[in-house]
C-alpha cells in the first residue's frame, strides 16, 4: 500500500511531548526498566519494538502513568507529569481491553465515552461533542455502523472503534499498544490506512509493535527495548530487531493513571 509521508518538523525545532530521563519503571515494587531515557516530539511516528518480556509495553505504560515510575523525571508537553492535567491531549488505545462488560453497546456509545476526557461526567452532550464522535467514527472508516452492536463487529473493526474512542477527545497524540495484533491482514491494512490519514493530518503517533507490517512506511523512528533497557533509538533502517513476540503484562496496574485503564 502506498502512503504519502507528511512533512516532519526538525527534531531540534519540534515541541517535546513526552520526555523521560533516567526512568525506573515497574509493577508492585519490581523494576522492569532501569535508567531509561526517551523523548517523543511533535510530528513523529515512533515505534517501540522488543521481544516478549523486554519491557516495551511497560515503557509506554510508564509514560502514561499506568506503570509506576519509581525513579527519574517525566515531563508531558514540557510540564512535570505530576502537575500536568490536560491528559485529553494524549489518546490511548490499549492492546487488550474488554468494552461493555458483556452489556450490549453500540459503536456510538463506545466512541462517545471518549469525550469524557474533555467534559464533565454530569454535563449533557453538546453539538460539538456529537460532531467529534461522528468525525472520529468516520476517520476510522466505520461510518454507517454507528448503531451496530460492538459484539457483532470483527476484531479489526472493534480495534478501530477503540481508536475512534481515543480520537473522540481530539487529541494531539495517539498512543497505541500493538494496534495490528490479533487481526487479519485486511484489517491490518485498514488500520494502517487510518493511521496514514491521521499522520497526514499532523497527529503524533507512538506505538508498541512486535512487527511493523503495513505501518512500516509511516514510522520515522524506532526504539528497541531489550532486557529492561533501550538498546537502539534511531532511524528504522538497520535497527537491531529482536523478533516478533509480544510483551505480556507484568502485573496489575498499581499506579494512578489519567486514562483509568489497566494495561
Amino acid at each position: 500500500m502506498s502512503m504519502t509521508m507528511p512533512l516532519r518538523l526538525a527534531g531540534e525545532q519540534a515541541q517535546e511531548i513526552l520526555r523521560l530521563t533516567g526512568g525506573v519503571i515497574g509493577y508492585g515494587g519490581r523494576p522492569v526498566l532501569n535508567g531509561v531515557d526517551f523523548v517523543l516530539r511533535q510530528g513523529e511516528v515512533v515505534a517501540v519494538l522488543g521481544s516478549n518480556g523486554s519491557g516495551k509495553s511497560t515503557l509506554v505504560k510508564g509514560l502514561l502513568r499506568q506503570a509506576r515510575l519509581t525513579r527519574g523525571d517525566l515531563e508531558v508537553f514540557g510540564t512535570p507529569a505530576g502537575r500536568f492535567h490536560q491528559w485529553w491531549r494524549i489518546g490511548y488505545v490499549p492492546q487488550r481491553q474488554a468494552v461493555g462488560g458483556g452489556i450490549p453497546v453500540t459503536v456510538t456509545e463506545v466512541v462517545s465515552s471518549g469525550r469524557l476526557a474533555r467534559t464533565r461526567p454530569w454535563r449533557r452532550f453538546t453539538g460539538e461533542d456529537r460532531s467529534a464522535v461522528a468525525d472520529a467514527i468516520a476517520t476510522v472508516g466505520l461510518a454507517g455502523l454507528e448503531r451496530h452492536n460492538l459484539a457483532t463487529l470483527s476484531g479489526g473493526q472493534q480495534r478501530r472503534v477503540l481508536i475512534a474512542r481515543a480520537l473522540a477527545a481530539r487529541p494531539e497524540v495517539l498512543v497505541m499498544d500493538e494496534p495490528t495484533a490479533g487481526v487479519d491482514a485486511a484489517s491490518q491494512e485498514s488500520l494502517a490506512a487510518t493511521l496514514a490519514d491521521l499522520v497526514r493530518r499532523g497527529t503524533t503517533v507512538l506505538l508498541v509493535a512486535h512487527e511493523l507490517g503495513p505501518v512500516a512506511s509511516l514510522v520515522s523512528r524506532i526504539v528497541v527495548v531489550r532486557d529492561g533497557a533501550v538498546v537502539y533509538d534511531g532511524e528504522p533502517r538497520g535497527h537491531p530487531s529482536e523478533g516478533s513476540e509480544h510483551d505480556h503484562p507484568h502485573g496489575q496496574n498499581d499506579a494512578t493513571s489519567p486514562f483509568g485503564l489497566e494495561g
